[in-house]
């Protein structure tokens, strides 16, 4: 009976450990669907996304996707952060295009006291936190910082600050400190719980413009950039998680997805080198086919320069080409659809109006050929959009748009989603496949290396609530133990 008993306790406790875990960082995210949403405002949201753009042995951090493609949400992706101690929750937007993890603290001037999201809005106070230091000018990451325009210094009180400054007069300012930030992390298959680290960022104390509407307001925003100061190189200089990130976005009305600081590993994922020496995930677009005829557009639209390139960023909602290129592209769709389809102008967008007995699958393919041999392939619903229904059809837009006088190309989220994307920072390239991302997949914590150890995020991935942890199937195991051992007794 002793042996029994002690089994039960044992059950229990690792019951207690397992109900007492940190909730893994759950990415929520809020996309408009294509249904009544104005292309005018979606290239609103990206622009200023695009202002602020211009601005050892390793675990797998799993960031679960839950979201929704709901037409009264916010097109963005916000997560959940622990930080300090005793922890504090806070929703951070989701942002490849910056680097700094920053939150609005306490006495913050301008900082949004509710949110349209349906989130409980929080301010980090570094003095209530007992684990909390201010970072000072002389500090190494400081100075790294000003190395890569993420910080400056005040002559002042010989503090590490920083100013984030946006196009359309929005902005950001604030001190950095260093704190814990706590997180669930994964290695060789166990789940390890109350896992922490030591992490630089920023505390936001005057914001400005966009950033004080409570509409899609947040608590910050989580920058997975290249630079110093990124949580991404912070927590792989300490050996934490590899430098290599990946998601896979659901493009169905329900969304979610996977996001992971790790490697998803799947056979057919091709890969293709990143752009050195740039702020930016910027990559070597060569060509573009439509239903396999290349299109007449001289490769050097697509070169990088201090302002042109094509940048893979999945927080713009929309996708945008090169001006050169825009109107070739969009050119090459209209000829190759059936004449039957009716060609309309809509706010200055090519759209097309297509009846209930015809589909978006009469569309050509179109091919977007990197370096390296890899190539994007869309489908149709890859690069339209659906507007509205006129009386028995339905008007699809091309969601391609061009910023005026720009020579850039983003890929943002109407080409990415139903894709594994996999941006392997140490390696310096991207990958990616096509995936239904409802599935799970296998993940490694060392890009590149030939590593077994893989876990199945998609399992982790599939809470659905931001209060839900990772731990629904360790749970219901650990109490059919618990329920085995009862009917022995």
């Amino acid at each position: 009976m002793e042996a029994v008993a002690a089994v039960f306790l044992f059950a229990t406790a690792l019951l207690s450990v397992v109900e007492g875990s940190p909730v893994t960082l759950t990415l929520e995210r809020a996309f408009p669907s294509n249904h009544g949403v104005e292309l005018s405002q979606l290239r609103a949201r990206d622009s200023l996304r695009h202002r602020r753009m211009l601005q050892s042995t390793n675990y797998v951090v799993d960031f679960p996707v839950k979201g929704t493609f709901d037409p009264s949400e916010v097109g963005l992706y916000y997560t959940k952060v622990k930080m300090g101690t005793p922890p504090r929750e806070f929703y951070v937007q989701i942002d490849t295009g910056s680097d700094v993890l920053w939150v609005s603290c306490g006495s913050c001037n301008g900082c949004p006291q509710t949110s349209g999201l349906q989130i409980q809005l929080n301010y980090f106070d570094p003095r209530s936190s007992s684990t909390s230091s201010l970072i000072s000018c002389s500090d190494r990451r400081c100075r790294n910082g000003v190395q890569s325009s993420d910080a400056s210094c005040s002559s002042q009180n010989n503090q590490c600050i920083y100013t984030f400054q946006y196009g359309d007069g929005s902005g950001t300012s604030g001190y950095y400190v260093s704190d814990l930030m706590h997180f669930a992390s994964i290695f060789e298959g166990t789940l390890t719980t109350n896992a922490s680290a030591s992490v630089v960022f920023g505390c936001s104390i005057q914001q400005t413009g966009d950033l004080t509407k409570s509409e899609r307001a947040v608590d910050g925003i989580f920058g997975f950039g290249q630079q110093g100061m990124s949580v991404i190189s912070q927590l792989s200089s300490q050996g934490i998680a590899p430098r290599v990130f990946s998601h896979c976005l659901k493009g169905d009305n329900n969304g979610g997805g996977v996001l992971v600081l790790g490697e998803i590993v799947e056979p057919n994922i091709v890969y293709t080198p990143l752009v050195p020496s740039q702020p930016h995930y910027n990559l070597y677009l060569q060509s573009i086919s439509v239903n396999g005829q290349f299109l007449q557009i001289n490769p050097a639209v697509f070169a990088t320069s201090s302002n042109r390139g094509t940048i893979v960023d999945s927080g713009t909602t929309l996708s945008y080409l090169a001006e050169e290129a825009y109107t070739t592209f969009v050119n090459a769709i209209t000829a190759a659809i059936p004449q039957s389809v009716r060609s309309v102008l809509s706010r200055g967008n090519q759209c097309y109006l297509i009846t209930t007995s015809s589909t978006v699958d009469m569309f050509p393919q179109v091919s977007l050929n990197f370096a390296g041999g890899a190539s994007l392939v869309l489908r149709p619903l890859d690069y339209l959009i659906q507007q509205n229904y006129i009386g028995e059809g339905s008007v699809w837009c091309i969601g391609f748009q061009k910023i005026p006088g720009q020579s850039v190309t983003i890929l943002g989220d109407l080409v990415l989603k139903d894709k594994i994307f996999v941006y392997d920072v140490a390696g310096q390239r991207i990958g990616w496949t096509d995936y239904d991302c409802s599935l799970p997949v296998n993940v490694s914590a060392s890009a590149g290396r030939g590593r077994s150890e893989f876990v199945d995020a998609g399992e982790l991935g599939g809470s659905t609530s931001l209060c839900e942890g990772p731990h629904t199937l360790i749970r219901t195991l650990l109490l059919a133990l618990f329920m085995h051992i009862t009917l022995i007794l």
